[in-house]
C-alpha cells in the first residue's frame, strides 16, 4: 500500500512543517499548498489531494507522520489541519464465542450470497434484524446513506482546543433512525485493526446537530461466516479523543427455517 512518502516529504520540507510547534497548535494546510508542492510529480496518486489526505489507518500515514506522531483532519472544503497525537482507535479482537442468531426473515435471502462487499453484508445483517437485536431497538429503520456535508461544529482533542469544522463531506455506510436515537454504521470488509476516529466522530457530531437525538456509533465487519459488531461511545461529545468501546459481539446468522 502506497503511503505517499515522497509527496509528503516534499510537502513537509517545502512548507517547513518541521519548524512548527505542534504542542501549541495544529498546522493548517490547504489544497492549493499541497498541489503546488507536488505539481511536478508524474503519478496521480502522488499529487491528488484527496488521495494524499486519505489516511484511514495508522499504517496508511506517510512515514514522516508516523515518526512525528501526526495525523491529518479536514476542517472545511480544501482545508486541513495536521495534528499531534493519536487520531486513531483500535478495533479489538472479539474473543468470545460467536452467538447463534436466528434471522427474523422467514425465507432465505439468496442474493446476499452473491458477491462479497461490506455493503451487502451490512444490508443482510439489517434485513435479518441483527442490528435491531444487537441494540434492542425494534423501531430502527434505514434512513441515512451516502455523502453529506456537516454543519458547523467545534471540538477539542487531548492536545488542542476549539477546532472549527464546517461543510466537511462525510459518508456513512448505513444510518438508522428509531424513535429516540440515530444509529450510524461504518462497515469494512478487511479484518480492520484500527481506523481514524474522524470516520466515527464527524458523522456523530453531524447527526447530533441535525436531529438532536442520541447518536449511536457502530463499526461492522463480516469475517468468514461471522458478523462482528463494535459499539463505540464518547465520554465527552466535544472531545475527539474521548472515544471508548462500549460493547461488542460476533454472530452467526442462521435461517429461521433451518
Amino acid at each position: 500500500m502506497s503511503k505517499n512518502n515522497k509527496s509528503w516529504e516534499k510537502i513537509y520540507n517545502d512548507l517547513e512543517i518541521k519548524k512548527h510547534d505542534f504542542n501549541k497548535s495544529p498546522f493548517i494546510i490547504n489544497a492549493n499548498q499541497i498541489k503546488n508542492c507536488v505539481r511536478d510529480f508524474d503519478k496521480t496518486s502522488e499529487k491528488e489531494v484527496r488521495v494524499l489526505c486519505k489516511q484511514d489507518s495508522r499504517e496508511e500515514r506517510p512515514d514522516i507522520f508516523i515518526e512525528n506522531n501526526l495525523f491529518i483532519l479536514p476542517t472545511k472544503n480544501g482545508e486541513y489541519i495536521i495534528c499531534k497525537g493519536d487520531g486513531y482507535i483500535d478495533i479489538p479482537e472479539i474473543n468470545t464465542q460467536a452467538i447463534e442468531y436466528t434471522s427474523k426473515i422467514d425465507f432465505e435471502i439468496k442474493s446476499a450470497k452473491i458477491g462479497n462487499s461490506e455493503m451487502q453484508h451490512l444490508d443482510f445483517a439489517y434485513a435479518s434484524s441483527l442490528i435491531r437485536s444487537f441494540l434492542q431497538d425494534d423501531s430502527l429503520v434505514l434512513s441515512i446513506r451516502g455523502r453529506k456535508y456537516t454543519p458547523q461544529f467545534n471540538f477539542n482533542t487531548d492536545l488542542y482546543k476549539n477546532i472549527n469544522v464546517v461543510s466537511v463531506q462525510t459518508e456513512v455506510d448505513a444510518g438508522f433512525e428509531g424513535r429516540h436515537r440515530i444509529v450510524l454504521v461504518e462497515a469494512k470488509n478487511s479484518n480492520t485493526k484500527n481506523i481514524i476516529i474522524r470516520q466515527l466522530y464527524y458523522p456523530m457530531q453531524q447527526w447530533s446537530i441535525h436531529t438532536q437525538k442520541e447518536v449511536i456509533t457502530l463499526f461492522f465487519e463480516k469475517r468468514g461466516q461471522e458478523f462482528l459488531i463494535w459499539e463505540f461511545g464518547f465520554n465527552d461529545i466535544l472531545n475527539y479523543n474521548s472515544i471508548f468501546l462500549k460493547n461488542s459481539a460476533k454472530f452467526k446468522i442462521k435461517s429461521k427455517n433451518s
